[in-house]
């Protein structure tokens, strides 16, 4: 992918919606009760979709910068780890809560993990077929 901007835009869309059906996923597994946690993945979802508007704007500004993946995907989660400590979420603690804010902040770094070893395999395939 040549454009930043669309190759951009697609690794926001990827982590945000990675970042919300992890979260459904996780309460489904945890077996959360629905009425104190249900509508957390969609609060979720919309800070994934705040944190990925700023970062568009920021690699708007800065496309030289933010040439690779990783880059990008860097800023995404830098963005939303900010915005998630700004919000309250206190992953230490013992409550429900706290346990529930801290399985977000994983699902955040299994996400990051996700777009790293895509990085790895775009930069072996692109890596490859100059060869």
């Amino acid at each position: 992918m040549k454009n930043i901007l669309l190759k951009s835009a697609q690794i926001f869309v990827l982590m945000a919606i990675s970042n919300f059906l992890l979260s459904v996923l996780m309460l489904y597994i945890f077996d959360l009760p629905g009425g104190s946690f249900g509508m957390h993945p969609v609060f979720v979802l919309m800070h994934c979709s705040i944190a990925s508007f700023i970062a568009f704007i920021t690699v708007v500004i800065f496309k030289k910068n933010y040439y690779s993946v990783l880059r990008v995907a860097t800023l995404f989660q830098t963005i939303y780890l900010i915005g998630l400590i700004l919000s309250g979420l206190n992953p230490f603690g013992f409550d429900a809560f706290n346990t529930f804010s801290l399985l977000i902040f994983i699902n955040s770094f299994i996400v990051f993990l996700m777009m790293y070893l895509l990085h790895l395999w775009y930069s072996k395939k692109f890596n490859q077929n100059i060869s």
